[in-house]
């Protein structure tokens, strides 16, 4: 039998029910499935029952190739709860080997782990919290009440008892969540440049950094739970945004329990197969989950061009604002005119509507990172950010003026269309790695005037073959003259060196390109070498980097400062 994956504790509201507990995957082959998962189940169910979790649920997802298998728990039993779940597969295993398991002893030592676990104080915390109205959140080192300026936290060593806590002081602060396959962390960023134009210190958690005001408290990919609880537990925090990746929401759940508006940008294939989420389907299914976040007089905010979304809008009773460019006049006027909100495009104006008037907030020409436009995707997070800013009540000067004043430098949105100016040639330097977010860069690239272009290209090891090669039929709509296929020997994921690199490469030359238009290399900042020893004045080099970044902005700076130009001899890589 397969070994479990992904074995994990969920303390947040999560894909398959919205209690908190464990799950995991398991690989099952399909002659047995039925059997098996129905098998699984019935162990589970037996350990449940065994340890006096009778009112614990079960939920059991199949997809190709396995099942998830989720049970809830006391929030102060998550990791005997997942002891469980692997008890409840090692039952399973053992029957489907025709051997004895002895269930008996699997409960006594559940039971002692659980006894083990006991946290009272923080339970009577957690329910004090729900009491009073304000967040709670813990599982991990410290435990906080209310959020930002309103929020007191403490150590789990240190707790108080509920009388001891000053409830008339605590309270929530407004909260924005942002999922979808792209442009979170742009819309996150764009919101957040809103938000401080209206005068508020806005707690910012990205797949870059955690930022509150303009300190940055830490930087690294926080896009999940950790970076959330980072940003909400500010002291100075009077909103808080968060991106929320896929990752996070199925490794762990929700980050905080509600938001006052959640954001879902778009869906398209990206990290399948992981999670048992195996097409796109079941990824929107996934991250549709934040509508289960919206606070009752809150909002959510839907792509209207994105037709996942717009096929599970109806799973959602409250209040939706919609954005887009594409959906139809007739539809957004009968919107309009019922009173609901819409953010779209009109005569090169970002428009908002809401209370029956449509009103412009900015011009397309007047946001920068747009490109007049050609950035389409850029448009979009523009709407996005408009949305979830109406959402909260934002004026319309504070969107003009947070919108206006953004730019796509790599120091305000790193990774994310920095274009800049070096040595005679204009580069872009970009986090796209699926096939959607790579074909939506094509159009702003070919809109640069430009002698030859390059690309660079890598991917993860997690990716499948034919994602990885729809992502390179994306890139081939830029028309490069030259392809650099990196390795990235630190996000193999279990794939063998050279492996995907032979994927990107077979794939460039079915779509047409030559021998001599691709280039290979062993590492990114490689890659970013050779397009630089490449180029000449006047070339575009499309760096979609993913590892090497700093290191590269890092020389790229160096470059500047040397005064080097496309033709010259790169300085020895000591010099950066």
């Amino acid at each position: 039998m397969t070994e479990l994956q992904n074995l994990r504790r969920l303390t947040g509201s999560n894909f398959l029910m919205p209690d908190v507990g464990a799950a995991a995957e398991a690989t099952i082959i399909d002659t047995n499935k039925a059997f098996t998962i129905s098998l699984w189940r019935t162990c589970a169910r037996s350990l449940l029952d065994g340890v006096g979790w009778t009112n614990s649920k079960i939920a059991m997802r199949a997809f190709d190739g396995g099942a998830t298998l989720q049970v809830s728990a006391p929030t102060d039993a998550l990791f005997a709860a997942t002891h469980l779940i692997e008890l409840s597969w090692d039952a399973v295993s053992a029957q489907l080997a025709d051997e004895t398991y002895d269930i008996d002893a699997a409960i006594e030592a559940l039971r002692a782990q659980i006894a083990s676990e006991l946290a009272p104080k923080e339970v009577a915390l957690a329910q004090a919290a729900q009491k009073h109205g304000v967040t709670y959140l813990g599982h991990d080192d410290k435990i906080s009440l209310g959020l930002g300026v309103g929020a007191a936290v403490y150590e789990t060593a240190d707790l108080p008892t509920p009388d001891a806590v000053d409830w008339d002081r605590l309270h929530d602060v407004p909260v924005a969540m942002v999922t979808g396959t792209n442009g979170k962390s742009t819309t996150v960023r764009l919101a957040a440049a809103i938000g401080a134009a209206a005068g508020k210190c806005v707690g910012l958690s990205s797949s870059d950094w955690v930022r509150v005001g303009g300190d940055i408290l830490d930087e690294g990919d926080y896009s999940g739970p950790a970076g959330a609880r980072l940003a909400v537990r500010d002291p100075r925090v009077e909103l808080a945004i968060i991106e929320t990746a896929r990752g996070g929401l199925m490794r762990r759940g929700l980050p905080v329990p509600k938001a006052d508006v959640c954001v879902l940008t778009n869906i398209a294939a990206d990290h399948l197969g992981t999670y048992g989420i195996m097409d796109v389907a079941a990824l929107a299914d996934a991250k549709f989950q934040l509508s289960q976040a919206v606070r009752p007089r809150g909002r959510l905010v839907l792509n209207a061009d994105d037709p996942e979304l717009v096929a599970r809008s109806t799973q959602f009773g409250g209040d939706i604002t919609w954005f887009g460019l594409k959906f139809g006049q007739a539809a957004r006027d009968v919107w309009i005119a019922t009173g609901s909100r819409v953010a779209f495009v009109c005569d090169g104006q970002l428009m908002l509507a809401r209370d029956g008037k449509a009103m412009p907030v900015l011009s397309i020409d007047d946001f920068k990172p747009a490109l007049g436009g050609a950035a389409e995707f850029n448009v979009y997070n523009a709407l996005a950010a408009i949305s979830l800013a109406d959402a909260l009540d934002i004026p319309r000067s504070a969107m003009a003026v947070g919108l206006a004043g953004f730019t796509d430098s790599p120091d305000e949105n790193p990774g994310r269309g920095n274009y800049i100016e070096v040595g005679g040639l204009t580069l872009l330097i970009d986090f796209a790695h699926n096939p959607h977010g790579v074909a939506a860069l094509a159009p702003a690239i070919k809109s640069f005037p430009s002698k030859r272009r390059l690309v660079i290209a890598g991917q993860a090891g997690d990716r499948s073959n034919k994602d990885t090669c729809d992502m390179i039929q994306a890139m081939w709509t830029i028309e490069p003259d030259v392809v650099v296929v990196a390795e990235l020997p630190h996000l193999l994921r279990g794939r063998e060196p050279g492996d995907l690199t032979k994927v990107m490469s077979d794939e460039l030359l079915r779509l047409g390109a030559s021998e001599d238009g691709i280039i290979k290399t062993g590492t990114e900042f490689e890659a970013v070498l050779e397009a630089l020893e490449w180029a000449q004045p006047g070339d575009f080099l499309a760096l979609l980097i993913h590892e090497d970044r700093v290191r590269t902005m890092a020389f790229l700076d160096t470059l500047r400062q040397c005064g080097w130009q496309a033709g010259d001899a790169l300085p020895p890589q000591n010099a950066t």
